[in-house]
């Protein structure tokens, strides 16, 4: 027999003044469900957090707490405002922890209680946070974001506490190892309605695109409008899992080329090649060595980083990626070697502060200053079809940036960011505060890209879908260079701690599960050949001609003025999206038959 919910909402409604974000939600949270609240940037999943908390009021609904249970929350930005040190700040409160308990787990994060909190780190401020939750000994324990600012350590000590923890758990992550490893069920909030099945987050994307194929069966019964929507919901989500598994395989491509390239041999085949080799080199450090007083950040490093190479840096966090960083990008002079970047080489750095970007302005003003038109990487395009790009409501053009969720700032920076034109992205945490889909979506960006990418991030299985390459750095100076993701870096390192051999990685050991067999590659006939190479010109003036209907049709008085317009130009959106669809299919299956 299941055990009664400790805590449950029955109804839960909240207006958030011109409409509702939750109506007639039901919840139950039992004593030992570790639960995975997953939803798009916006859905309102802070929200639904603070209500479970309790510190929001619902407009609607009921609220029932088992008696005696102990909730407590790690929010996703803490307020620091008023407290002297870190400690004043772990406990305050009418519920405040034992000192005891706030040091012991302190230290075992490794962190210094003492510090003022208003110089404190990102990092150190995120640890004095989970001392403060965890040491408060709760029955159920409310997750915003937990991993944002930690490094690799201080996440699987997190894990492994979680492992261990004998209460209920309900956490919102972007981190899909985190939420693989330790979630039982799944919360999925989604338009405004809640579904929960007992899976963990490893079974959420088969069971969404189950969901979603279910929909659009349903909605083909509906009016036109609704097939639109139950087609984009289908497709959408099922081919971005076809071009991903695409990008995946010429990843672990990629990876094994440069395997290739670092031993000895390559080595030696590049320093002796030609002007055309030498000329896709981007950045070269030769012998680098930097330190700051008697410590030694990077010592005698040496890497040729190739155009199109991606870049993964990782380590604790001192280790010195950010120095790395800096030199590799010519911002900070090393001590001794050289650091020689390409002539051509245009940077456009995404780093962790997120204030760019006034709130009092429009997304109208942030993309396009306020204008209809964009130039993305010296491509004309429509507002309205790149805000849909990076998966916004084309109808939130007029939004301000201050009604915006975290999450969605930060798309909206990747998108202005990624707009413009470079050879060089330089990219530091950007998965923090990014919802799944959004990852999926900058996967995907990364790996279009036709520059060369250099990404600090914590974020294993990110780095796992992306990088080419991985720095290591462990604090000594020492840089570890392993062809390949997170995955491979962990397992050469773990291999090197207990003494065995250190295999390098190559194209047989891959960072994700290898695909299955291709089908045998399938002839191309002329008329292939050409609809391969064709098509995605006729796909860009599609998306060209739907911008134009789009925003002819965002005339809110079209339809009364002009009727028959609205009707012609509706007809045709109609018309010109299928066929744009159709032809995504058609490339998509030519370019499987290419890539086979």
């Amino acid at each position: 027999m299941a055990a009664a919910p400790i805590l449950s909402w029955e109804g839960l409604g909240l207006n958030q003044g011109t409409h509702w974000l939750f109506q007639g939600l039901d919840l139950q949270i039992g004593p030992r469900d570790r639960l995975a609240l997953i939803g798009r940037n916006g859905a309102g999943k802070t929200t639904l957090l603070k209500l479970i908390a309790g510190t929001v009021d619902a407009d609607k609904g009921t609220r029932s707490v088992q008696p005696g249970t102990r909730v407590v929350t790690l929010e996703q930005d803490p307020f620091f405002t008023g407290y002297d040190t870190l400690m004043d700040f772990a406990l305050s409160g009418k519920d405040a922890p034992p000192r005891h308990e706030v040091e012991s787990i302190a230290g075992q994060l490794g962190i210094d209680l003492s510090r003022k909190a208003d110089s404190a780190s990102g990092g150190e401020r995120r640890r004095a946070a989970l001392a403060r939750a965890l040491a408060s000994e709760p029955d159920l324990l409310l997750l915003d974001e937990p991993t944002n600012h930690l490094d690799l350590a201080a996440i699987e000590w997190l894990e492994g506490w979680l492992q261990r923890y004998t209460g209920a758990f309900v956490v919102i992550s972007h981190d899909r190892t985190f939420l693989e490893r330790l979630t039982k069920a799944t919360l999925w909030l989604d338009r405004g309605a809640i579904r929960r099945r007992e899976i963990g987050f490893g079974g959420y994307e088969a069971w969404m695109e189950a969901v979603y194929a279910e929909e659009a069966r349903a909605a083909e019964k509906l009016d036109a409008k609704l097939k639109i929507e139950a087609h984009w919901l289908e497709r959408g989500v099922t081919a971005r899992r076809k071009r991903n598994m695409g990008r995946l395989e010429k990843l672990w491509e990629m990876r094994a080329a440069r395997a290739a390239m670092m031993t000895p041999q390559g080595t030696a085949k590049i320093s002796l090649g030609s002007d055309d080799a030498k000329s896709k080199a981007v950045i070269v450090a030769d012998k680098i060595t930097k330190r700051f007083g008697e410590r030694t950040i990077v010592k005698d490093f040496s890497l040729r980083i190739m155009r199109k190479d991606r870049i993964g840096l990782v380590g604790a966090n001192g280790a010195g990626k950010t120095t790395l960083l800096k030199l590799l990008t010519g911002e900070l002079e090393p001590d001794s070697g050289t650091v020689t970047l390409a002539k051509t080489l245009t940077p456009v750095i995404i780093d962790q502060q997120r204030s760019l970007m006034a709130p009092d302005k429009r997304i109208r003003d942030v993309l396009a200053e306020g204008s209809d038109w964009i130039d993305v990487q010296g491509v004309r395009k429509h507002i309205h079809g790149y805000l849909k790009e990076f998966l916004f409501d084309p109808g939130m053009v007029e939004a301000r940036v201050g009604t915006l969720s975290g999450g969605e700032r930060s798309r909206l920076l990747l998108a202005r960011e990624f707009a413009r034109p470079s050879s060089l992205l330089v990219l530091d945490e950007p998965t923090n505060d990014l919802d799944l889909e959004t990852l999926d979506l900058l996967q995907e960006v990364i790996s279009d890209y036709d520059g060369t990418v250099l990404i600090v991030s914590h974020d294993r299985d990110f780095l796992d879908r992306t990088v080419t390459i991985t720095l290591g750095m462990d604090g000594s100076g020492k840089v570890d260079i392993v062809a390949g993701g997170y995955a491979d870096w962990e397992k050469q390192r773990k291999a090197r701690l207990a003494g065995k051999p250190v295999q390098r990685s190559d194209a047989s050991e891959k960072a994700a599960p290898p695909p299955p067999p291709p089908p045998r590659k399938a002839k191309l006939t002329y008329k292939d050949q050409r609809d391969y190479e064709l098509l995605p010109d006729r796909i860009a003036e599609l998306e060209a001609q739907m911008a134009r209907d789009e925003a002819a049709l965002a005339d809110p008085d079209l339809y009364t003025k002009n009727p028959a317009r609205f009707a012609a130009l509706t007809a045709s959106l109609d018309k010109t999206r299928a066929e744009k669809d159709a032809a995504e299919e058609r490339w998509l299956e030519l370019a499987e038959m290419v890539e086979g």
